[in-house]
């Protein structure tokens, strides 16, 4: 893409070369204040600022939201299903500007960024049907002439801090269902990815208040010991949902804790595929290739550890070493290329630190390992995937390191094969690829994965909108999505009702006055 193309696609998104980076219904005024630049990880060149919040600007945003919460939540939810509708539809018409703005500012193919807006428009769309699904029970209750039921209640404005990797289809996963169940959403995007937040913001409450309704998608943008904290430390807001490293989602949650708030965390994977000897080794060459690569191994749901049967073991190398031969490294825009660059210089040395790491724990690379120089894109972080043959006990095996690093491991027996997944702190995505149904079952039951996603003959990486998303241990144990972690945006209340001309009490309590 052209420099003349690159101004033209921010133009059509109203991106300027300094924005503002807080929306309160409308845009804050940028004089004087403090900017993030944004740089594309292709090149390492610029491609625009965005203001960061004041403290000022926190307490309007919070006002606002507080004000807009008390209209929208009163508007009945089939009716916010219909705005959100009218929402997807706009982001239909944006999915090609949209996801190359997300090509080039964190970094993925035109095909990844563009998929990344189809989340935003599938979990649009799973909304629109939630609006009318907003379920309670009807309880039987022991008491004569009493009814007994529960309903869910809107909970709030709500904060939900995102990382760059996905920069803006998490915001939506988290966002689409508070607006449908009548929540209004704070954002604090990741630093790394603000024009891209800056562009949907614009989007989606264009919809909003042009239908007549009060804004009720906000945009903080800062720094994250600064913003993360006012946000997560803030009794105001009864939800935070964040999407980040583990230690940064230990601080998030000890502050809401303290104020014995809510949160939905979403934290490190180090996912594992494991490969039997009764796999269909060309969809688990597949699947792994997918969940190893994509997004330059900064997914959380990337593949991270490869644990292979014995017997397999040499060939399925092998086959993967020549796959990652022949797999494109370059300009995410240009079509065929496979491998992006790195998001920034600490993702690289981040990735040559594991590297060293490992090796010096017994790991011996086989393929990759090095930096690559792409004719004009100097200043950006492009890497060989890398394979390391690893040995059980090695500590780096339970490091999450956002790069294409792959370690193999080698099992006898389907238990070995667990015990080795189940061994690290973190649990979110994992993957079995065999055609043993005995093997299938053992994975999925409660002797298998750990995980809080199981995949059986396709990747770790590469979730549904539908079900619910999420992991266990170190991971957060928090679900967005689908299924029913709309739930998480919204307060259960127990009712009861006594329409009778007596007072009964329950556990047959007398009490007589």
């Amino acid at each position: 893409m052209s420099g003349i193309e690159k101004k033209d696609l921010l133009m059509k998104l109203g991106l300027e070369d300094v924005n503002s980076g807080v929306f309160y219904g409308k845009w804050s005024p940028i004089g004087g204040k403090e900017t993030i630049t944004s740089y594309s990880p292709i090149d390492g060149k610029p491609i625009g600022k965005v203001t960061m919040a004041t403290r000022e600007d926190y307490e309007n945003v919070m006002n606002a939201a507080q004000n807009s919460f008390e209209r929208w939540s009163s508007v009945p939810a089939p009716k916010r299903g219909q705005v959100v509708r009218k929402i997807g539809d706009e982001l239909r018409k944006y999915k090609e500007m949209l996801g190359k703005l997300v090509s080039i500012e964190v970094g993925k193919t035109v095909v990844e960024g563009c998929g990344e807006v189809q989340e935003m428009i599938d979990i649009s769309d799973f909304a629109v049907g939630l609006s009318r699904q907003l379920y309670g029970l009807t309880i039987a209750s022991e008491r004569e002439a009493h009814r007994l039921y529960e309903q869910w209640l809107p909970l709030g404005p709500i904060g939900v801090i995102t990382a760059f990797n996905f920069p803006c289809a998490v915001w939506a996963w988290n966002s689409m269902i508070a607006a449908t169940v009548g929540d209004v959403v704070i954002w604090k995007p990741s630093s790394k990815a603000v024009l891209t937040a800056r562009a949907v913001i614009e989007i989606v409450n264009k919809i909003v208040m042009d239908l007549g309704y009060p804004p009720i998608f906000f945009l903080l943008v800062g720094r994250g010991d600064e913003v993360g904290e006012w946000i997560s430390s803030d009794r105001r807001l009864p939800l935070i949902s964040f999407t980040g490293s583990v230690p940064t989602g230990r601080r998030i949650s000890e502050n809401v804790a303290k104020r014995l708030g809510r949160t939905i965390l979403e934290l490190g994977g180090n996912n594992a595929a494991i490969v039997t000897d009764k796999a269909d080794m060309n969809i688990a060459l597949k699947g792994v290739t997918f969940g190893a690569l994509a997004t330059t191994g900064q997914r959380c749901t990337t593949t991270r550890r490869l644990i292979l049967q014995e017997n397999v073991y040499d060939i399925f190398v092998n086959r993967l070493k020549g796959i990652y031969a022949k797999a494109k490294i370059g300009n995410p825009l240009e079509e065929g290329v496979l491998i992006g660059p790195l998001i920034d210089k600490r993702a690289y040395e981040g990735y040559e630190i594991a590297i060293e790491q490992a090796t010096k724990q017994g790991g011996r690379v086989v393929y990759g390992g090095e930096r690559v120089s792409i004719p004009g894109l100097e200043e950006g972080y492009y890497v060989k995937p890398t394979l390391i043959e690893a040995d059980l006990g090695m500590d780096i095996l339970n490091v999450e390191t956002f790069a294409p690093i792959l370690y193999v491991l080698k099992y006898r027996t389907i238990e070995e094969a667990i015990e080795i997944h189940n061994s690290v702190p973190q649990g979110l995505s994992s993957a079995i690829f065999t055609k043993d149904l005995r093997e299938m079952e053992y994975f999925l039951s409660h002797k298998g994965s750990d995980c809080g996603i199981a995949n059986v003959n396709t990747s770790t990486a590469g979730a549904e909108i539908g079900g619910a998303f999420g992991g266990e241990k170190e991971t957060g144990g928090g679900r967005e999505s689908g299924s029913d972690a709309w739930k998480s945006y919204m307060r259960r209340q127990t009712d009861t009702i006594n329409y009778g001309n007596k007072l009964p009490l329950a556990q047959g309590v007398e009490f007589k006055v």
